[in-house]
């Protein structure tokens, strides 16, 4: 059943159209890809679901009472709450009824029982418990502990959060909203690669609709089932994943180029008879053109010469001179900050030609260990040297070294003086820099246009060695993909960090894990290196687990703690139990009177009510500390 469904949508701003004539649904427990060059309309496509968005022609309609829930790019970007609050602002609803409750019971303290008053009362009492009012702080609290928040992170500012905090609370929203159609905004960014797999669980098991807007192709290609493409104004939508709509998508435009081209030449053909027979200016050959130009029309009425995709970005890294065949060794690096080991014991042998790739969790050093080598930071311990004729170039994620004051020209030109202004430009279109554009202040561009400028004067040092942070951050997949392909036939040697999982099968054929111990080496792409880990992860769980403690004292004092709070939990679920039937007694009783009790009985009921409340709240937070203490024991 649909979901969502548009009907001959169009949008854009002014007289920039976006996208239009779209027509398309969305069905129930479905996963679908939404892709396509920056700025071409995507993000506004979720802003029209949401109704953020009003300036669009067509028809969009939703099953009645879907819930959609939205989770944007820029994750609780300005919230001033602490994780916790900001976490609960998807039950406003319920809190507006505490509120509410609050002021009832304080105008019936004050000014007595009054049949309006005892009627919201009792609907909005019921309300509250049929939608979880009585457990969503719990719920919260236990979503975000498994999340991989800590007791402590829940009082933490939002805006004390790293990129991929922020993302995780933004999902934990969406899990807490109980929504029926799903939309993610690039919701990868800011994660390192565990945290993209926790994600993708997270999503298969996720039993309603979703959408997503990404550049991850290997995240697409793990969960989509239908991917819509938005390219050269239009809406295009194909069954299947990333790789398969790119293998429709060839296909579809060699058929259209194919039936375009034959069409064309019997127009050429049917033309020349045309002409052969104006020349001749009889009546017979009059009307004999004319019915020719008759079945041209026919021909080309519905004939639509097939599009040309997104003009790419073309480049290669050339190499001025060759590197010896040492390029670098490193002994026992380590670092440190603020008292936290972020490695050590970092050690490297890396050759002319090689393609290695480091891996690790957010904050395990890996952008760091690459500002080391380049002179950026310096190690706590060990030592690193490069090997004769290497010459670096290197790519940094955060863009710090392109001058927000300068032009897009400049900041080529400034770096590069050894080349005239036709040089630069002529490198600059090669990044679809054109035109004016190449005026344009860098503070003006977009995160992949200053990411493009950043590559090309990567490209123009004709280094042969290359590290490159993040290179792909910022990049459509169009970008993305030039750049593989520049970087696949770069005869140098390549030194990179990355989370995008696509990038790195096409390019490694070395990955290093980093972490606060040691390295660990895999050979070839990202999947030869997950298939090790996972199978590695296997044998572990088949293997008979050791006895940790052998202390005979200890284990049986283990085992007593264990019992004791056994005994506690099943004490304190009954008692919960016993307190939920009070407040049900109690409630009915209150229902029950129809407001026809006295004012002392009314109140005294109230009171009641608002304590079972509170002592079932205290309840439930003291089960789940026992289940959390009692856990150390499993």
């Amino acid at each position: 059943m649909s979901l969502i469904g548009f009907s001959n949508l169009s949008a854009g701003f002014g007289e920039n159209v976006l996208f239009e004539n779209a027509s398309f649904d969305v069905y129930e427990k479905e996963t679908v890809g939404v892709i396509g060059a920056n700025g071409v309309g995507k993000t506004t496509l979720f802003r029209i679901i949401t109704g953020e968005c009003d300036d669009f022609t067509g028809e969009v309609i939703k099953q009645k009472d879907a819930v959609v829930g939205y989770m944007q790019q820029y994750a609780c970007d300005g919230s001033e709450l602490c994780v916790f609050d900001e976490a609960l602002t998807v039950f406003d609803d319920l809190k507006k009824i505490e509120t509410r409750l609050e002021e009832i019971a304080k105008e019936i303290d004050s000014a007595g029982a009054d049949e309006k008053l005892i009627e919201e009362q009792l609907f909005l009492n019921e309300k509250y418990q049929r939608n979880d009012g009585l457990s969503y702080k719990n719920r919260t609290k236990a979503a975000l502990i498994g999340l991989g928040f800590s007791k402590e992170d829940l009082v933490m500012p939002v805006k004390n959060l790293s990129g991929g905090q922020r993302s995780k609370l933004a999902l934990c929203k969406l899990l807490l909203s109980k929504c029926d159609l799903m939309l993610l905004d690039e919701p990868t960014n800011h994660l390192d690669i565990e945290s993209v797999e926790w994600l993708e669980d997270f999503i298969r098991d996720f039993k309603g609709a979703a959408m997503i807007i990404s550049h991850d192709r290997f995240f697409l290609d793990k969960l989509t089932s239908k991917t819509v493409e938005i390219e050269n104004k239009r809406i295009t939508v194909r069954k299947g994943n990333y790789s398969r709509n790119a293998e429709l998508k060839q296909f579809e435009l060699e058929t259209q180029r194919r039936n375009y081209d034959n069409t064309m030449a019997q127009v050429h053909r049917i033309e020349g008879i045309i002409a052969q027979q104006k020349q001749w200016n009889r009546q017979r050959n009059i009307k004999t053109a004319e019915s020719k130009q008759k079945m041209i029309d026919r021909m080309t009425k519905d004939l639509v010469e097939p599009q040309e995709t997104q003009e790419k970005i073309s480049f290669g890294f050339l190499q001025k001179y060759e590197s010896g065949n040492d390029v670098l060794i490193a002994e026992n690096l380590s670092k440190s900050f603020d008292g936290k080991t972020l490695f050590r014991n970092v050690n490297l042998d890396i050759k002319k030609g090689d393609r290695v790739f480091f891996l690790g969790a957010n904050g395990s050093g890996k952008t760091t260990l690459l500002k080391i080598l380049v002179g950026k930071e310096e190690a706590d311990s060990g030592f690193f040297r490069f090997g004769a004729n290497v010459k670096i170039g290197y790519f940094d994620q955060t863009l710090e070294g392109l001058n927000s004051r300068k032009t897009a020209f400049d900041e080529v030109y400034d770096s590069n003086r050894m080349m005239n202004v036709t040089q630069i430009r002529s490198a600059m279109a090669r990044f679809s820099f054109k035109g004016e554009d190449v005026n344009k202040k860098m503070d003006e561009l977009s995160g992949g246009e200053r990411a493009k400028i950043a590559l090309l004067k990567l490209m123009l040092t004709g280094a042969n060695v290359l590290i490159l942070d993040e290179p792909t951050n910022h990049l459509d997949i169009n970008s993305r993909e030039a750049l593989e392909e520049a970087l696949g036939e770069f005869e140098g040697t390549l030194i990179a960090v990355s989370h995008d999982r696509y990038f790195i099968n096409k390019l490694s054929k070395t990955i290093i894990k980093l972490d606060e111990n040691t390295t660990e080496v895999f050979d070839g792409g990202y999947d030869d290196y997950h298939r090790v880990v996972t199978e590695r992860k296997s044998a572990e769980t088949i293997k008979p687990s050791k006895p940790v403690v052998n202390d005979y004292k200890l284990r049986k004092e283990q085992e007593s703690k264990k019992r004791k709070l056994t005994t506690q939990i099943s004490k304190t679920e009954q008692e919960i139990e016993q307190t939920e039937n009070e407040l049900s007694i109690a409630e009915n009783e209150l229902q029950n009177s129809g407001g026809d009790a006295d004012y002392e009985t009314l109140l005294e009921l109230t009171r009641n009510i608002a304590g079972l409340k509170e002592k079932i709240e205290s309840l439930l937070e003291k089960w789940e500390e026992l289940n959390e203490e009692i856990s150390k024991y499993e």
